[in-house]
């Protein structure tokens, strides 16, 4: 038996195949992503089965005219492949969804009532969770008869102090749920999981950054999250790849004043800032780093500078740090932004290996930490749906006594 993972962007499907109970490593047994499924984009699947890649088109003459086409295309290959006899029997599909809200604070079997739930979230997060709904509603259709759980990027932070999620507000909205909930918690439970395995350390004082498209830290004790860089919505702390981060509410009231309105407000800081406004070229790290304007090198800097105050905040919160972990796709590869950290983390005892962190660029997990380092410093691919797919088993053995 096995758990398909899957996590539905805008236009894309990423899925892997995980057998309940081995190691939270990647199986090699079926994962790839399906991407074009937008409305006239070029619908292709891409895909590892055994350890050997292969691609196909799926514009069956043309290219999907909506999304659901698309999603439909990709399922239907998808299939096509599970039901191969060298496949295991498919025991459940695990959905990452980034809010879980006061709702779900933990992994839920979906129903009417939960995609309903889920729907009245979509506001918070308005990049991902109409397209992770999307992908459940997808899969229902594709596979009426296997189970589908969706497991939450909210859950891991629901050990949050409360001096640590609340806000400065009345008691009455506090109430409502305008609370910090944090994010990326599978991908902070697996480089949690894979750090027990590491380091001996694990149960200390940890900073993990996940650093991609979407950005935050989180400082962890005895394996538990006790604070974190995003906040009631996926919009809070860190520079991103499009999103703004960390603002002054009085810029907003200052726009709305000026005649702004929520849409517009929405797709400034959603879509049109971070690396990309600053930069005015690319959400992309890579290609920042390659272009090397002064609007490029400003919006790295800016990035730079903005991992490296909040480590202070983290750490600070900690009382000091005995482990530091990247990961995301800019933590994994840009190892010029882990040496800036790491130089401007001198203070907490941090002292990179330049040797070891230049060759950190494979899909293992790396100690790049000098000798003299007082805290190690691992980069570790991150791997969520590993992560969804063990909860997923974890509540349908529950369920089943």
């Amino acid at each position: 038996m096995a758990i398909l993972a899957v996590n539905a962007g805008s236009s894309s499907l990423k899925f892997s195949l995980h057998e309940p109970g081995v190691s939270p490593q990647r199986t090699g047994l079926l994962s790839g992503q399906a991407e074009g499924l937008e409305p006239g984009g070029h619908a292709r699947m891409r895909w590892s089965a055994a350890g050997r890649p292969c691609e196909v088109d799926l514009q069956a003459g043309a290219a999907p005219s909506d999304a659901r086409q698309g999603f439909a295309r990709a399922l239907t290959q998808l299939g096509q492949l599970l039901h191969d006899p060298a496949m295991p029997a498919l025991q459940a599909i695990a959905h990452r969804v980034v809010h879980g809200g006061l709702l779900y604070r933990s992994p839920v079997r979906v129903d009417d009532k939960v995609l309903r739930g889920l729907t009245g979230l979509c506001s918070l997060a308005p990049l991902h969770q109409p397209h992770n709904i999307a992908g459940i509603k997808a899969c229902l259709a594709a596979f009426p008869q296997v189970p589908q759980v969706a497991c939450f990027d909210t859950a891991f932070h629901a050990s949050l102090p409360e001096t640590a999620w609340s806000y400065a507000l009345p008691e009455e909205l506090t109430r409502q749920g305008l609370r910090r909930f944090g994010f990326h918690g599978l991908s902070y439970e697996f480089i949690m999981q894979q750090l027990q395995q590491l380091s001996s350390r694990a149960g200390q004082r940890v900073l993990m950054a996940h650093l991609g498209n979407g950005a935050s830290l989180c400082a962890a004790l005895e394996g538990r999250s006790q604070a974190t860089t995003m906040g009631f919505s996926a919009l809070d702390g860190l520079m991103m790849g499009t999103r703004s981060g960390s603002i002054d509410p009085g810029i907003l009231l200052y726009l709305l004043e000026q005649g702004w309105d929520h849409a517009r407000i929405e797709d400034l800081l959603y879509r049109r800032s971070g690396l990309l406004g600053v930069s005015g070229l690319s959400a992309d790290m890579r290609r920042l780093r390659a272009a090397d304007t002064p609007a490029a090198r400003n919006a790295i800097a800016q990035f730079t500078y903005r991992v490296i105050r909040e480590a202070g905040a983290m750490t600070a919160c900690l009382g000091g740090l005995e482990v530091l972990a990247f990961s995301g796709g800019i933590g994994e590869h840009d190892a010029l932004l882990r040496a800036e950290v790491g130089t401007s983390l001198a203070y907490l005892g941090v002292r990179l290996d330049p040797q070891a962190n230049a060759a950190a660029q494979d899909q293992s997990a790396r100690a790049i930490h000098s000798a003299d380092s007082r805290v190690e410093v691992w980069v570790i691919p991150t791997d969520e749906g590993s992560i969804a797919a063990q909860q997923a088993a974890a509540l349908l053995a529950a369920a089943a006594g």
